[in-house]
Protein backbone atom coordinates (compact mmCIF):
# COMPACT_ATOMS: atom_id res chain seq x y z
CA UNK A 1 0.00 0.00 0.00
CA UNK A 2 1.53 3.12 -0.62
CA UNK A 3 1.25 6.53 1.47
CA UNK A 4 -1.64 7.93 -1.17
CA UNK A 5 -4.25 5.09 -0.70
CA UNK A 6 -4.39 6.90 2.80
CA UNK A 7 -4.95 10.24 1.92
CA UNK A 8 -9.11 10.06 2.03
CA UNK A 9 -8.62 8.48 5.76
CA UNK A 10 -6.27 11.62 6.42
CA UNK A 11 -8.84 14.14 4.95
CA UNK A 12 -11.64 12.60 6.90
CA UNK A 13 -9.69 12.90 10.43
CA UNK A 14 -9.09 16.54 8.95
CA UNK A 15 -12.05 17.31 8.69
CA UNK A 16 -13.14 15.67 12.07
CA UNK A 17 -10.94 17.55 13.92
CA UNK A 18 -11.47 21.09 12.31
CA UNK A 19 -15.54 20.37 12.99
CA UNK A 20 -15.00 19.80 16.49
CA UNK A 21 -12.22 22.09 17.14
CA UNK A 22 -14.94 25.11 15.21
CA UNK A 23 -17.58 24.30 17.39
CA UNK A 24 -16.33 24.05 20.47
CA UNK A 25 -15.02 27.18 19.67
CA UNK A 26 -18.10 29.15 18.79
CA UNK A 27 -19.76 27.08 21.69
CA UNK A 28 -17.72 28.58 23.87
CA UNK A 29 -17.83 32.12 22.38
CA UNK A 30 -21.86 31.47 22.06
CA UNK A 31 -22.31 29.78 26.39
CA UNK A 32 -23.06 31.93 29.26
CA UNK A 33 -20.27 31.72 31.87
CA UNK A 34 -22.04 31.93 35.32
CA UNK A 35 -20.04 29.78 37.78
CA UNK A 36 -21.11 29.49 41.51
CA UNK A 37 -20.40 26.85 44.01
CA UNK A 38 -23.69 25.39 44.22
CA UNK A 39 -23.44 25.13 40.11
CA UNK A 40 -20.36 23.41 40.27
CA UNK A 41 -20.91 20.84 42.65
CA UNK A 42 -21.72 17.01 41.70
CA UNK A 43 -25.23 16.17 41.28
CA UNK A 44 -26.76 12.61 42.23
CA UNK A 45 -30.14 12.57 41.71
CA UNK A 46 -30.91 15.20 44.00
CA UNK A 47 -28.98 13.85 46.94
CA UNK A 48 -26.10 15.02 48.62
CA UNK A 49 -23.07 13.60 46.71
CA UNK A 50 -21.45 10.54 47.77
CA UNK A 51 -18.28 8.78 46.85
CA UNK A 52 -15.20 10.43 45.73
CA UNK A 53 -16.92 13.50 44.49
CA UNK A 54 -17.84 13.91 48.29
CA UNK A 55 -13.73 13.42 49.21
CA UNK A 56 -15.01 10.28 50.29
CA UNK A 57 -14.21 6.51 48.83
CA UNK A 58 -16.70 3.99 47.12
CA UNK A 59 -17.87 0.57 48.58
CA UNK A 60 -16.04 -2.01 47.55
CA UNK A 61 -19.69 -3.61 46.99
CA UNK A 62 -20.29 -0.91 44.44
CA UNK A 63 -16.95 -2.10 42.53
CA UNK A 64 -17.99 -5.31 42.38
CA UNK A 65 -21.70 -4.98 41.38
CA UNK A 66 -19.88 -2.24 38.47
CA UNK A 67 -17.75 -5.56 37.52
CA UNK A 68 -20.48 -8.02 37.00
CA UNK A 69 -22.57 -5.66 35.02
CA UNK A 70 -19.86 -5.48 32.78
CA UNK A 71 -19.13 -8.85 32.55
CA UNK A 72 -22.65 -9.79 32.26
CA UNK A 73 -23.34 -7.55 29.23
CA UNK A 74 -20.38 -8.17 27.29
CA UNK A 75 -21.03 -11.84 27.68
CA UNK A 76 -24.61 -11.07 27.02
CA UNK A 77 -23.27 -9.36 23.29
CA UNK A 78 -22.46 -12.85 22.52
CA UNK A 79 -25.69 -14.06 22.16
CA UNK A 80 -27.15 -11.97 19.07
CA UNK A 81 -24.65 -12.87 16.46
CA UNK A 82 -25.18 -16.67 17.92
CA UNK A 83 -28.99 -15.94 17.33
CA UNK A 84 -28.07 -14.70 13.67
CA UNK A 85 -26.33 -17.72 12.44
CA UNK A 86 -28.28 -20.33 14.53
CA UNK A 87 -29.56 -22.09 11.67
CA UNK A 88 -25.71 -22.05 9.58
CA UNK A 89 -23.82 -23.61 12.63
CA UNK A 90 -26.11 -26.37 13.16
CA UNK A 91 -26.27 -28.44 16.25
CA UNK A 92 -22.17 -28.25 17.25
CA UNK A 93 -23.12 -24.49 17.73
CA UNK A 94 -25.82 -24.91 19.65
CA UNK A 95 -24.41 -27.26 22.31
CA UNK A 96 -21.76 -25.10 22.35
CA UNK A 97 -23.75 -21.63 23.43
CA UNK A 98 -25.92 -24.10 25.91
CA UNK A 99 -22.56 -24.97 27.32
CA UNK A 100 -21.91 -21.15 27.32
CA UNK A 101 -25.24 -19.94 28.55
CA UNK A 102 -25.53 -22.46 31.40
CA UNK A 103 -21.63 -21.05 32.27
CA UNK A 104 -22.94 -17.69 32.73
CA UNK A 105 -26.28 -19.17 34.86
CA UNK A 106 -23.30 -20.83 37.57
CA UNK A 107 -22.08 -17.18 37.28
CA UNK A 108 -24.64 -15.52 38.19
CA UNK A 109 -26.30 -17.63 40.56
CA UNK A 110 -22.81 -18.07 42.24
CA UNK A 111 -22.47 -14.24 42.63
CA UNK A 112 -26.45 -13.75 43.56
CA UNK A 113 -25.75 -16.43 46.43
CA UNK A 114 -22.81 -14.40 47.60
CA UNK A 115 -24.87 -11.78 48.06
CA UNK A 116 -22.95 -9.53 45.39
CA UNK A 117 -26.13 -8.28 43.70
CA UNK A 118 -27.61 -7.15 47.11
CA UNK A 119 -27.51 -3.42 48.19
CA UNK A 120 -27.69 -2.34 51.71
CA UNK A 121 -28.12 1.57 52.28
Amino acid sequence: MTAIEFLPVLVMIAGIVLVVGATLFVSSLLRPSNPYPEKNMPYECGMDPAGEAAGGRFRVQFYILAILLVVFDVETMFLFPWAVVLKEIGLIGFVEMFVFIVLLLVGFAYAWLKGALEWEA
